[in-house]
């Protein structure tokens, strides 16, 4: 019953692109039909129950099949499946896959809302679980040279992977207007990167702050190898502790941090950095959002990647900020520039398999690369992008053109 369940479903979706599916039982379906742009997969089954856990939520049933080796690829890789999927279904022609049952709905939606109260012992407990995980496993998979774990910026004439995260890093700092002399906070400044890279083109001091441990010890490791000890330094702390100490910076930014605050705390973030903002500062937040309204973070990511994070709608950051007479500046939205740093991160994954394994395991490595795969998915057919939303807190405090950020990106690249 729950095969024909699932062959009913595959081939309501799959139209363009071939999908071969080997049973447990021997029998074989075959879905869609040849298209040199949609790939060619085949998977096999090792167990009847397969089809069942992934009608009961098909994200979360099919990774963990696929983590336990009872969903085999036997044609194609785990990045072709969910494009497959994911490419006939695209969210800008109104596009749905099948959501998990009504029953597993109701657990995930009272589980999300639980786990979105991120205090913060829970946020250190969330970061941890992904960050502190290892930063030999990160230096494998992200740019070497800044290590960034966030959207890079491809334009025109921008090839790698490390010229992209290069190419973003002077996109943010141009948009911050930073003058000689300046405080700069980045909250959730991961290993550094953006940080680092203020401190070398610009005259100006920088704090960054984190609640990875991992992340720290390798952050003030390699401010130190940069040479920017002096003006940078990095502490492990949350931010909503910062506006007790009475600091207050010239400008602030954020990258690929907000996406953890989680929603009930959108309010608290946005206040704590209008307290800490000078009142001729500037703020930068550079974030995964949705492309459409609210929504509610997956059974599989809330499991096995980001505990308590939450993707935001575009609607509910501003709306949030605007309680706190945040001026939204400038808004940039990025449609598939994340999709081609995750495909670069996907590969660099493959080229170094043999030592992910040895780190962890191959379930880990099918878990990881299950986890790329569905986040590209979701950047090229899915709801998802990037925002980069510029705030002040005074009108005045910026150029009343957006000249100067192409003149200082061009001098910094």
């Amino acid at each position: 019953m729950n095969k024909n369940v699932l062959s009913g479903f595959l081939r309501s979706i799959v139209k363009r692109g071939t999908l071969e599916v080997f049973y447990a039982d021997g029998s074989v379906d075959a879905f869609g039909s040849f298209d040199a742009d949609f790939p060619d997969v085949a998977i096999r089954f090792t167990d009847d129950a397969v089809p069942r856990d992934i009608l009961i939520d098909p994200r979360l049933g099919a990774a963990e099949a696929f983590m336990d080796g009872r969903l085999v690829m036997e044609r194609g890789g785990i990045m072709e499946l969910v494009q497959l999927l994911r490419s006939n279904q695209p969210w800008d022609k109104g596009g749905e896959l099948r959501g998990p049952t009504l029953g597993r709905r109701i657990a995930n939606r009272t589980a999300f809302a639980m786990e979105s109260l991120n205090n913060a012992v829970r946020s250190k407990s969330n970061v941890a679980h992904h960050y502190d995980i290892g930063n030999d496993l990160y230096r494998l998979m992200l740019d070497p040279e800044h290590m960034q774990y966030s959207c890079g910026y491809w334009p025109e004439g921008v090839d790698t992977l490390a010229e992209a995260q290069e190419a973003k890093l002077a996109h943010i700092a141009a948009k911050l207007f930073i003058r000689p002399g300046q405080r700069v906070l980045d909250i959730g400044c991961g290993w550094g990167g953006m940080a680092i890279f203020i401190a070398r083109h610009f005259d100006a001091d920088v704090l960054g702050i984190t609640l990875s441990e991992e992340q720290l010890a390798l952050a003030r490791e390699r401010a130190a190898e940069a040479g920017v000890a002096d003006r940078v330094r990095f502490e492990l702390v949350d931010y909503r502790d910062l506006p007790a100490r009475g600091e207050t910076f010239d400008r602030i930014v954020s990258v690929g941090m907000f996406e953890h605050v989680g929603r009930p705390q959108f309010g608290n973030f946005f206040e704590a950095c209008a307290n800490l903002l000078k009142d001729d500062g500037v703020m930068l937040v550079h974030t995964i959002g949705r492309f459409g309204g609210p929504g509610t973070t997956d059974a599989f990511t809330r499991k096995y990647i980001f505990p308590g994070g939450y993707i935001p709608a575009l609607s509910e950051t501003l709306a949030a900020s605007e309680k706190y007479r945040l001026i939204h500046t400038d808004i940039e939205t990025w449609r598939l520039h994340y999709a081609r740093t995750l495909r670069a991160w996907y590969a660099r994954c493959e080229a170094n398999r043999e030592a992910i394994v040895a780190m962890y395991d191959e379930r880990f490595y099918r878990l990881w690369t299950f986890y790329l795969a569905g986040a590209t998915a979701a950047f090229e057919w899915g709801g998802m992008g990037n925002y980069q939303i510029q705030f002040a807190r005074n009108r005045r405090a910026l150029p009343l053109s957006r000249d100067y950020m192409a003149e200082t990106e061009a001098r910094l690249r």
